[in-house]
């Protein structure tokens, strides 16, 4: 069977996968809701066995008061050509089960089809990229055709930042040859590069004073702030890809009051590791022109940056040449969102991100998905998956981990309590 003929398969069973979607959102998993998470894995188990049969092994991460990891891994196969499943560690499926949206969300927005447009709570964000996941897989074992093995990693807490099943995710990256994740695609683009990001808190402690009575003997933690969020903007640079955003300001008391703390939190997106250096390294520097108020930075990078290798160039020009094949011109772009790919990426193996659903509107009600869309990406997937039994693109020899501080486990909080 060749990657037409694949397609043809998937399209005919268009309607199956679309019932499995519209059972998939019918079923709530918000990341907050350990029980309907725990309802929404189990089923997604049931199916799993329903379409591809037992696996070979499963294993099960408990996630304490988030959604569990589970493990299955399906052995190389292989083809009813005689080519045999290459000896490689397994190909790493990247899906996540947990959606944004909360409990009771069904009841005024439920699943729904209209032409060519499916929509509902997680739709989009990623359970339609889930069930393309499962059906590439079904779709091999229908053709005869080999794969190499495949371990497919639920994930229960991707939308809160992944913080519990982060250092799992970046073991499994570590013992896999590729990565492919079925996150949303980017108006229909693979994504080969995401920047990373880290989260800040910078504090600020003054000395309270009456603002009328005794003025010079208060240090304004509000005046010392502003001085830090504009040192703070001025980091970004665009060009290097590098946005700094000071999101939310607090501090002071009441009016009359010089303010004796002051709080604001910064958002941080880069393209580079190198980028993440200057960007440490300004932070460490932040000091208040006050030798009266102190400055305390926390925080730390909640991804690492995922830069586009030269193994992933070379995995993304075997997916482009297999679109081709299917007649869809297939485009890669860098976003700056970041995924459980950036974890992956770190591990030094070729990602390809974005492989799950085409359509728009992540998070928000517009979220909705292409079904054609669905059959041409699953077929992409398994195609893929195929010639990875017999191709693969290997890991950058002279792949080096991002600098401690932006490893993947998060680092302590910085000890900057910096007197002037």
């Amino acid at each position: 069977m060749n990657v037409p003929e694949l397609r043809s398969w998937v399209s005919a069973h268009r309607a199956e996968m679309l019932d499995d979607l519209a059972a998939f959102v019918g079923i709530e998993t918000p990341s907050t809701d350990r029980a309907l998470l725990e309802t929404g894995l189990a089923w997604l188990d049931e199916l799993l066995l329903a379409r591809l049969g037992a696996p070979a092994a499963s294993r099960t991460v408990p996630g304490g008061e988030h959604g569990d990891v589970r493990l299955h891994d399906y052995p190389g196969r292989r083809g009813a050509d005689g080519v045999a499943p290459p000896d490689v560690p397994p190909v790493l499926l990247l899906c996540h089960y947990d959606t944004v949206w909360p409990a009771g969300t069904l009841a005024s927005w439920p699943f729904r089809v209209d032409g060519d447009r499916a929509t509902g709570p997680g739709v989009f964000d990623m359970k339609a990229g889930l069930v393309q996941a499962i059906w590439a897989l079904r779709a091999l074992d229908a053709a005869g055709l080999a794969r190499p093995p495949v371990r497919l990693l639920l994930n229960g807490d991707e939308e809160l930042g992944s913080p519990f099943s982060r250092p799992v995710i970046e073991a499994e990256a570590r013992r896999a040859s590729v990565a492919l994740v079925f996150e949303a695609s980017a108006d229909g683009a693979l994504k080969t590069e995401r920047k990373g990001v880290g989260v800040f808190s910078v504090e600020i402690t003054g000395v309270e004073a009456h603002a009328g009575l005794d003025p010079e003997k208060g240090v304004s933690a509000v005046e010392e702030l502003a001085h830090a969020v504009l040192a703070l903007h001025r980091l970004t640079d665009l060009a290097a890809g590098t946005s700094v955003n000071v999101g939310t300001v607090t501090g002071g008391t009441r009016a009359n009051v010089i303010a004796g703390s002051a709080r604001a939190v910064v958002d941080v997106r880069v393209r580079t590791s190198q980028e993440a250096a200057r960007i440490d390294a300004a932070l460490a520097g932040l000091r208040p022109r006050n030798s009266r108020a102190t400055l305390r930075v926390t925080g730390g990078w909640n991804r690492p940056v995922m830069e586009r290798s030269p193994a992933t160039a070379r995995l993304f020009a075997m997916a482009r040449d297999l679109a081709a094949q299917m007649g869809v011109e297939l485009r890669e772009c860098s976003v700056g969102g970041a995924s459980d790919g950036n974890f992956a990426a770190a591990a030094g193996i070729p990602v390809l991100d974005g492989f799950g659903a085409v359509g728009d509107g992540a998070h928000s009600r517009r979220e909705h998905i292409s079904i054609e869309g669905m059959v041409e990406r699953t077929a992409l997937a398994a195609a893929l998956i195929h010639a990875l039994a017999t191709e693969m693109p290997g890991r950058d020899p002279h792949h080096r981990p991002p600098p401690v501080a932006h490893q993947a486990t998060p680092p302590p909080p910085f000890p900057r309590a910096a007197p002037g």
